[in-house]
């Protein structure tokens, strides 16, 4: 990667991107409640788990098939992987989650100035934006990636270590543990994550699989715990 490329995909990472993620624990919060998540060996278990059985099986290599399918004009091709991303949010929190943040990422490409010709992505997040279009987090991401200059895999790094990034701090804040046992979370996961992303490309759809029951009761019960930091 040249130096812009590198610019470019920190600034989708970043925890700075003023998108909401900060607020979504994507069921963690529920995981403490149950005592499921309690310390840095369970958070790092939650999250490995995470990884293994929901991100690297299903949404990292369709996330990945839909960057490229936007990146080569794919339309029909996106449109249906976006469909099914969406369809796969198993409870009403990750279903409002995913929406929301793909709204504040294209309302964030429909200010900027650069690329407004008809079919880049500024005018299209526009386009979306004035029809109301549902669009779930992936797809803005896929536009925002194409219109930094970044490809397939550099967009779904990117969205990978921003997912991780946002997982850690929702559990140092929410169990709670120091910034220090954050950092050793990350060195745990690094590898796990490492290898999620180089299998995701080549990862046929006939192998994609969320079945991952223990997440989405978390989510569930999320919906209706008394007390709450996060949004999910």
């Amino acid at each position: 990667m040249n130096t812009a490329a590198q610019l470019a995909l920190m600034r989708l990472a970043s925890p700075a991107l003023p998108i909401g993620g900060f607020s979504y624990s994507q069921g963690l919060e529920s995981a403490i409640e149950q005592q499921w998540v309690r310390d840095e060996a369970t958070l790092v278990q939650w999250l490995r788990d995470c990884i293994a059985l929901n991100m690297g099986r299903y949404e990292l290599p369709l996330m990945h098939a839909l960057f490229d399918a936007c990146a080569r004009d794919c339309d029909a091709l996106t449109q249906s992987l976006h469909d099914e991303y969406l369809a796969s949010r198993e409870s009403a929190e990750l279903h409002a989650e995913t929406l929301q943040m793909g709204y504040s990422l294209l309302r964030l490409l429909s200010g900027l100035q650069e690329g407004e010709a008809v079919g880049t992505p500024v005018a299209n997040a526009r386009q979306m934006l004035a029809s109301e279009t549902p669009c779930a987090l992936p797809l803005a991401w896929a536009l925002a990636a194409r219109h930094f200059g970044l490809d397939a895999r550099q967009a779904l790094t990117a969205f990978a270590w921003s997912w991780l990034e946002n997982q850690v701090a929702a559990g140092i804040k929410a169990v709670p543990l120091g910034q220090q046992v954050g950092q050793r979370v990350f060195e745990a996961l690094q590898p796990v994550l490492t290898g999620a992303l180089d299998r995701a490309p080549s990862s046929p759809p006939q192998a994609w699989s969320s079945f991952a029951p223990g997440l989405a009761m978390a989510s569930a019960w999320h919906e209706t715990q008394y007390s709450r930091l996060f949004r999910s």
